[in-house]
């Protein structure tokens, strides 16, 4: 009997995986009296399975382990049950009764939309399709805007997937019976093809992929009849040729019969998919919603290249070819991928030739196209149409071609693929016998062709970047080395034709970027996100390379020097080999009679050339060579200081020759002597590397261990070498004083406050802060070499040296701007950089701009007084050249004015974080408008009285409230005489004024926050106050902004103040929407009645007040939007101000920014927090206490 019980478990598990043949095995070993138990077990087993299955089916639901029913869509979500099982057991439920079954698929499709409702029996009966959808529409829930297949997270992606799947499963399972009984495929087809057309999106969208998928499935029933149908014709074609003797009558029939119904099934399956086609397809494939027109080409791709009979013709390649034409990106990057799945197979290409006739010059286009991922796809697809050489023209070659220059690697990798499979990939006959190393070698030959691309392509700066585009595809020919040395040391072969010059120089270039990139491992500057983390195998297959290149170039480099040691600009790539050197090799490998012929040669090149590039080449050389880790030390070392002892020897006596002379030296002997003066040191290299020194004592220091003495030791060091780099700014050589300004300004940023952050105090006593006049000949050196004028009628020659020197500039200004943003120097000396915004827009526009955006967020009222104060420095000077009796309407006094504009703008929309800034700004400007007297005596205007006018520009950006107070300061500078004045010369004073009382006087406040105008007019409209209502503010709040610390009498003002009464909080019920909560300050009664007149004494310009904003209360609703409609065609300039885009105006210069090497000024390095300006529009609402 155990066997019997163990047989029975087999039995229930077998019987639970419906697998009855496991048991034979079992029954096998048993005894016949034991058979007919086992046979009773079987059977009741399968009679209770069979008994689980018709209960689990109630209604078209699914029930398991005792669980509440659940749909199919909610089965098909959860992803438990596995497909197969769930689309047979639907199967068998709609052999037992289709129009529950099929009620069950139709609902499963409206809830795979999202809507709520659901399809009942009764609606099934009486209601056509088009009422199903419009009943489900009614009832369908657009608030959220969320239905599942535009949902994020795992559970909806994997729902996706399941749909699909549930979709192919269902077509492949039926695909023998159900599909045509005219009745399941019709009611589906018609259903999604009613929902395709709806205007709900969700039930667009989601009816749109199941068509789609259901469409994917019949092109493959279709493609499996179309088999099953030629081999039943073959078959048939077989049996008849045979003799007469030999024919199967009966087989003939049966075929005969087989193919009618293979082809009826066939048709049948065809008019299905015409009726998706034509219904769901072409209408949806233009659709507005990106996603829907993306599933509808990823479909037709599928089709083509599954049933290309069937689908690759000019009829269905058509709408592939218009979409490419697409807005969106992930449109035209889908029509891409369809096409490389045909392009991909050399029998469909031949047959997308009038196709890419037609449209090869699109794709071309797309390879420049402003998404990435769609260029480097566009780049792919023509590197597979390279198939048919007869396809691309040369010229749509050398447009891809140039694409290996790109900044974006996978693009330049793309283009990489695409040169080398169109240069390098062809092998003909005569190739066949070449040897495998050597000059005649076939890489040498691609060597060669890869020398004269980079040549003919004329951007020789950039050989690293066209070796880190070729080396995914050609690494190992760029790592040929050897083939490469003989190239250059070799003799030709008769017949052979020798490398020019030039040829020579590109091909060096391309060695050293190609053993710069195997033993650097990232690409280069500008080119991908920089270092990365080796795996294992990278760092051994490194390891492997770089001894192969020392093994390699320490016996090639002396002999290579040997012979180029005359040309500098070869010598000089050559002497940065021994950086990517295995020291240890020398030894292991018994390389030191090469060494010694190496340094023989760098001493050769020392004494031969002058050039910096060849010296400091030499610098480094000497200086990768001499490590004190390897024992080739002391033989280099001994080397390096015969040659320093040989040049100073030779430097003293050449300087004692001319001394002794007494006259004066010829120029032989002045080129002589600064010729060794040169090789014995640069100055701004001694700067770099004392820069150096300094650095690495304080890495020391700051790790901890240093003694008192160090301290004191490098705080004098720094001090000295300041004052050192102090005195370099007025040498005669350029480059010394550019270098000496860049790395003192250095060096005031890392030893300034910031150096005791994160817990760093002990550095404390290395704080150095440049004392006023440091601070004031760093700007005169910014003034003096930054902003300046180019020379406009240089050749085009100078291009390249104008872009040199612009560069150089900016990396000046901008190494000043950082010691502006970390508070290094006093923000005030930035005035003098502000101030030149506008005249060098084109060139340091964004580097100024950058400063302005990081000392607002450092401290936002020293930025706004620095702001003014520029304005202020302007029309000074424009008063010095034009003298007092200007024209407001000259260019000079225009551009100050259009300059503070900008400024304006630059502090966004948020009126009230920038509230105090801009009432300080205000206060500075009316102080420096009232400080001069008149030039004309007492009665006059104010010499700086036009400065008003300049002022007004940022009046729009005061609350309300402020501008009262503003205008009530501005009156303690005026007479009664003045407001009487209505002459050309008091019009600033007139026009600020009443940019100051534009909505002052209004009760409520406008609000502009994407309305229509009617509404905001009527945003506008005041209501009486409610008196019953408590005041919110104090009486004397307004008046203490006038009267702070305000001593002496009053100036008599023109005019009373006006009434300002108590305002209170208006009932929430009787105001409009839009209108908000409104209130505004109220005013003490002393300053309701100021007298009219005063006896006049003197007029007092220089009158100051003292307090304005300092103590002025929140105010009780804010409105954040400019006041002056005419500016909001210049709100992107405000709204941009803080992010790290730059946009140039259209100048001949774009072309020039465009071509500059990286900035050392790194707006991202300043601050880690970038400050992100509110884009929106609408109303802050602050509520008093």
């Amino acid at each position: 009997m155990p066997v019997l019980d163990s047989l029975s478990t087999i039995i229930s598990q077998t019987l639970v995986r419906s697998s009855i043949l496991q048991l034979e095995l079992h029954i096998s070993g048993v005894l016949k009296q034991d058979a007919t138990i086992l046979f009773l077990h079987l059977t009741i087993g399968i009679k209770k399975l069979k008994g689980s299955e018709v209960r689990g089916r109630v209604n078209g639901h699914h029930q398991e382990n005792d669980m509440e029913n659940l749909s199919l869509f909610e089965i098909v979500k959860l992803g438990k049950s596995a497909t197969q099982s769930v689309v047979d057991d639907w199967i068998e439920s709609y052999k037992t009764d289709r129009d529950p079954a099929l009620l069950e698929l139709i609902n499963f499709f409206i809830h795979c939309s999202g809507c709520k409702g659901a399809v009942s029996s009764e609606m099934f009966r009486h209601m056509q399709n088009s009422e199903i959808i419009r009943k489900m529409t009614e009832e369908f829930d657009e608030d959220s805007g969320d239905y599942p297949l535009a949902m994020a997270g795992p559970v909806w992606k994997k729902f996706k997937l399941s749909l699909c799947e549930f979709i192919a499963v269902l077509v492949r399972q039926c695909q023998y019976s159900i599909i045509y009984d005219e009745y399941m495929m019709d009611m589906v087809i018609s259903l999604l093809t009613g929902l395709s057309d709806s205007q709900v999106r969700a039930f667009r969208h989601t009816s749109t992929l199941a068509a789609m998928k259901l469409m994917t499935a019949l092109v493959n029933v279709a493609l499996n009849l179309s088999i099953n149908l030629d081999n039943t014709q073959r078959q048939y074609e077989t049996e008849r040729n045979k003799s007469i003797g030999k024919r199967a009558n009966e087989r003939l029939e049966l075929l005969l019969q087989k193919r009618k119904e293979l082809q009826e099934n066939q048709d049948e399956i065809e008019n299905m998919m015409n009726a998706i086609f034509k219904g769901v397809f072409i209408h949806r494939y233009r659709d507005v919603i990106a996603e829907i027109r993306v599933v509808c080409i990823e479909e037709i791709g599928m089709w083509m290249k599954m049933y290309s009979e069937a689908f690759l013709n000019d009829s269905y390649l058509k709408y592939v070819g218009w979409t490419m034409y697409d807005k969106q990106g992930e449109v035209r990057l889908k029509c891409l991928t369809a096409l490389q799945g045909l392009y991909y197979s050399r029998e469909l290409n031949v047959r997308l030739e009038l196709f890419t006739s037609r449209f090869k010059d699109r794709i071309v286009s797309m390879t420049l196209d402003k998404e990435y991922d769609v260029a480097v796809q566009a780049i792919k697809l023509l590197t597979l149409a390279l198939h048919n050489d007869e396809v691309l023209t040369a010229e749509d070659c050398e447009s891809v071609y140039h694409l290996v220059y790109s900044a974006h690697r996978p693009v330049a990798v793309a283009a990489g693929e695409f040169l080398y499979k169109k240069l390098f990939s062809h092998h003909g006959p005569e190739d066949e016998g070449r040897p495998r190393r050597g000059r005649q070698c076939l890489n040498a030959n691609l060597i060669r062709t890869t020398v004269l691309f980079f040549l003919e392509s004329e951007l020789h700066e950039h050989g690293a970047y066209l070796v880190d585009s070729l080396w995914d595809c050609a690494s190992e020919l760029l790592k040929d080395w050897e083939s490469m040395i003989s190239l250059l040391l070799d003799e030709p072969y008769p017949g052979e034709e020798a490398l020019t010059d030039a040829q020579e120089a590109a091909l060096i270039e391309i060695m050293l970027c190609a053993v710069r990139q195997t033993c650097e491992c990232h690409p280069p500057t500008g080119r991908g996100p920089g270092k990365r983390v080796l795996t294992a195998k990278e760092k051994k297959t490194q390891l492997d390379d770089r001894t192969k290149i020392t093994e390699m170039f320490a016996v090639a480099l002396p002999l290579l020097l040997a012979k180029y040691s005359v040309d500098p600009e070869k010598v000089t790539n050559l002497l940065q080999f021994p950086q990517y050197f295995d020291l240890e090799i020398y030894t292991t490998g018994r390389l030191e009679k090469h060494l010694d012929a190496l340094l023989r040669q760098v001493r050769d090149v020392v004494e031969k050339h002058t050039d910096k590039d060849v010296l400091e080449a030499c610098s480094m050389t000497f200086h990768a060579l001499c490590n004190e880790d390897f024992t080739i030390y002391n033989r280099v070392d001994i080397v390096r200081s015969q040659i320093l002892d040989e040049q100073i020897d030779k430097f003293h006596r050449l300087l004692e020759d001319v001394l002794q002379e007494g006259e004066e030296p010829d120029e032989d002997d002045a080129y002589q002597v600064l010729s060794t003066l040169k090789r014995i040191t640069i100055v701004a290299h001694a700067l770099q590397c004392t820069h150096y020194v300094i650095l690495w004592h304080l890495a020391k220091v700051s790790e901890g261990s240093a003694s008192k003495d160090d301290m004191v030791l490098l705080r004098r060091q720094v001090r000295a070498f300041c004052l050192m780099c102090q005195r370099y700014l007025n040498s005669i050589s350029t480059v010394v004083k550019e270098q000496a300004f860049t790395i003192l300004c250095d060096a005031l940023l890392i030893f300034s406050y910031q150096i005791v952050a994160s817990g760093r105090e002990t550095l404390e006593p290395l704080v150095f802060s440049p004392d006023a006049s440091l601070q004031s000949e760093l700007l005169n050196f910014i003034l003096d070499h930054v902003f300046v004028d180019q020379d406009e009628d240089s050749s085009a020659d100078d291009e390249a040296n104008k872009i040199e020197a612009l560069h150089r500039c900016r990396n000046l200004l901008a190494a000043f701007c950082k010691l502006i943003i970390y508070n290094v120097v006093e923000m005030k000396t930035g005035a003098d950089i502000f101030k030149q915004y506008m005249r060098y827009y084109n060139d340091y526009g964004d580097i100024i701009k950058e400063t302005m955006s990081k000392a607002r967020q450092i401290d936002k009222i020293q930025c706004a007084k620095t702001l003014i104060l520029s304005l202020q420095q302007l029309f000074n000077e424009m008063l010095s050249d034009l003298g007092c009796n200007f024209d407001r309407s000259t260019s000079a006094f225009c551009g100050i004015k259009e300059l503070a504009r900008r400024f304006s703008l630059t502090f966004g929309l948020d009126q009230l974080k920038t509230r105090e800034a801009i009432a300080m700004l205000h206060k500075d400007g009316i102080e420096f408008a009232f400080k001069e007297p008149s030039p004309q005596g007492e009665g006059g205007p104010p010499l700086n009285l036009a400065f008003l006018d300049i002022l007004s520009e940022f009046s729009s950006k005061l609350l309300r409230q402020d501008k009262k107070t503003v205008h009530l300061y501005l009156e303690r500078f005026m007479t009664f005489q003045m407001a009487l004045q209505r002459d050309d010369c008091w019009l600033p004073l007139i026009s600020y004024r009443n940019s100051l009382q534009t909505g002052a006087d209004d009760d409520t406040l406008s609000v502009i926050s994407g309305m229509s105008s009617r509404s905001s007019a009527r945003s506008r409209r005041s209501k009486p106050p409610a008196a019953s209502k408590r005041k919110l503010c104090s009486s004397s709040d307004v008046s203490v902004w006038v009267n702070h610390e305000q001593s002496g009498p009053h100036t008599p003002v023109m005019m009373s103040s006006p009434h300002i009464v108590s305002t209170v909080l208006r009932d929430a019920k009787k105001l409009r929407p839009e209108q908000g909560y409104m209130g505004v300050y109220s005013m003490s009664n002393e300053m309701q009645h100021t007298p009219l007149q005063q006896p006049h004494q003197h007029m007092d310009y220089n009158r100051r007040g003292s307090g304005l904003m300092e103590d002025d209360e929140e105010p009780i609703v804010e409105d954040v939007m400019m006041s002056s409609e005419e500016r909001l065609d210049d709100l992107n300039e405000g709204m941009d101000f803080d992010t790290m885009d730059i946009d140039l105006p259209p100048s001949k210069n774009r072309r020039e920014r465009s071509e500059l090497k990286p900035d050392y000024f790194d707006p991202a390095s300043i601050m880690d927090d970038s400050v992100i300006l509110d884009s929106g529009c609408g109303v802050f609402l602050r509520l008093g206490s």
